[in-house]
């Protein structure tokens, strides 16, 4: 055998593989193929960084700032906190609660005092020693820290969905002091807009609606409260008068009010924040509301603009109107998850199905049978340069999108597939 001849049958069997490596189970199978494979992955238990010697639990252990979680799932993150949204789901359409336990054995795990505070101990020092950035990299940093929607937003979210199944004063706790931070301490345009103090002083990111809206839509159904349903409403109102690029009909990643000036990329994933955000708004939104049909309006507003953008594979782009940028699955996750939601609730066309389902196959070939999740985005702050978009890298099998596409294979496991009306038939009514 050549070695050319060799080289082109290493190629094609490598492309075999490949192409037979995609996910083929039904939505609702691979859903709980992912979710399972989690659950086996997660050790609960603690590694010290220098000896690597792994503990249980940290009670009468010395006290070192060597000591961190050994698992990213038992970390405290806002992507684990959709990542629990989204197992909470998928326990509800299994009717499995083995993934409630999951969730709950998480959080268990995390307010633990001896674990709870050994941590703490461990912000203080870091604080003491080197202020905020002294306490980066530590475990659990920001559940300390809870100054920003990423420390708390989607965990407290998720808090509140574990509470109604699991009742626990520490998620309780932990709830109040979301809802103080975020209705008093987060920073807020005058007009209410909540914003962050950088990279610019007050730049409205397309991320911090689903930070924020995670929250505040469940908060309002846990209590009652119609104060937070309406400032969930005018976030969504008001990021899309910030955001809104009128001209392509969709995002801008971010919008700089102090120099008056948008970003420069329509990133996928901040699009899909902003629309997964919606659509648990909807979800939990009085019927009666009176800015209900407006909200409807505008989710319908970016379906229409999202569709013109998918490509032919299924997936959407890295940079939703570059089509020589990536193909990326976080992004095409929650659009699937929007548009097969929006349908099911009847807030959108119900023709849109085939768009989902063709995203749907094309996240198919970024997965596997055995639950592998690929071509994840990296985190992605704000930068003035579209290659910094470009050339982000990917990853696999993190929370980051795990969490995503869980949602969307839950919403797709409910779907009534697209049928398209027959001709004949139409044709036969008249006769």
């Amino acid at each position: 055998m050549t070695k050319r001849t060799f080289l082109l049958i290493t190629i094609l069997t490598l492309g075999i593989s490949q192409l037979f490596a995609q996910a083929t189970f039904k939505a609702d199978e691979l859903a709980r193929t992912i979710a399972d494979r989690i659950i086996s992955e997660t050790p609960y238990t603690f590694i010290h960084k220098e000896t690597k010697q792994v503990y249980p639990g940290l009670k009468g252990i010395p006290f070192t700032m060597d000591m961190k979680v050994a698992n990213k799932y038992n970390d405290w993150h806002y992507t684990n906190g959709v990542l629990q949204i989204a197992l909470l789901e998928l326990s509800e359409l299994s009717g499995n609660e083995k993934y409630v336990e999951y969730v709950d054995k998480n959080m268990q795990f995390v307010f633990n005092k001896d674990n709870l505070a050994y941590f703490k101990k461990q912000f203080d020092e870091g604080f003491k020693k080197g202020g905020w950035r002294g306490i980066r990299g530590l475990s659990w940093h920001m559940i300390f820290r809870n100054k920003r929607l990423d420390d708390n937003g989607p965990m407290g979210a998720s808090l509140i969905d574990l509470y109604a199944k699991r009742p626990n004063k520490s998620y309780l706790d932990y709830i109040k002091t979301t809802e103080q931070h975020l209705m008093v301490a987060e920073p807020r345009l005058k007009d209410g807009t909540i914003a962050r103090i950088w990279p610019h002083e007050n730049t409205i990111w397309a991320d911090d609606l689903f930070m924020a809206l995670s929250f505040l839509c469940r908060m309002g159904k846990m209590t009652g409260d119609m104060k937070y349903f309406d400032d969930a409403v005018n976030q969504v109102l008001n990021y899309h008068k910030y955001l809104w690029h009128p001209g392509k009909e969709i995002y801008y990643h971010c919008f700089h009010t102090d120099v008056n000036e948008h970003g420069v990329a329509h990133w996928s994933r901040a699009n899909g924040w902003m629309l997964m955000a919606k659509a648990d708004l909807l979800a939990m939104l009085p019927k009666d509301h009176p800015r209900r049909k407006e909200l409807i309006e505008n989710y319908n507003m970016q379906i229409k603009g999202l569709l013109q953008y998918q490509g032919k594979s299924g997936l959407w782009y890295q940079l939703l109107d570059k089509t020589d940028s990536y193909e990326e699955i976080t992004g095409t996750a929650m659009f699937v998850f929007g548009i097969a939601k929006g349908v099911r609730e009847g807030w959108i066309n119900k023709d849109y199905i085939y768009a989902a389902e063709q995203g749907l196959k094309g996240m198919n070939t970024k997965m596997t049978n055995s639950g592998d999740v690929t071509s994840i985005c990296v985190g992605t702050g704000i930068m003035p340069s579209l290659t910094f978009y470009y050339n982000r890298p990917t990853q696999k099998n993190d929370p980051m999108g795990k969490g995503p596409v869980l949602r969307a294979l839950v919403e797709m496991a409910k779907a009534k597939k697209y049928s398209e009306i027959s001709a004949d038939a139409q044709y036969d009514k008249i006769k």
